[in-house]
């Protein structure tokens, strides 16, 4: 049997239900989420090179802990 291994705060039901969310959407669920995501002004999405990734993770887990959660 293999050990499943998830980031803190995380387990398999949270898994499961997060895959819930997205099976169960429509299409045009999908395009709105999106939208409404890429209009967020907490947000924003950009592309990084493959090299700095774990950088930039470290930057926003430190960001989270000195927020105290989420970061949001």
């Amino acid at each position: 049997m293999t050990q499943r291994a998830f980031p803190p705060g995380w387990d398999e039901a949270r898994v499961r239900k997060v895959l819930e969310h997205y099976e169960s959407q429509s299409e045009e669920q999908a395009v709105a989420e999106d939208e409404a995501a890429a209009e967020s002004n907490a947000d924003t999405v950009m592309t990084v090179p493959k090299p700095l990734v774990p950088a930039v993770r470290e930057l926003i887990a430190k960001h989270q802990r000195e927020a105290g959660g989420s970061g949001r």
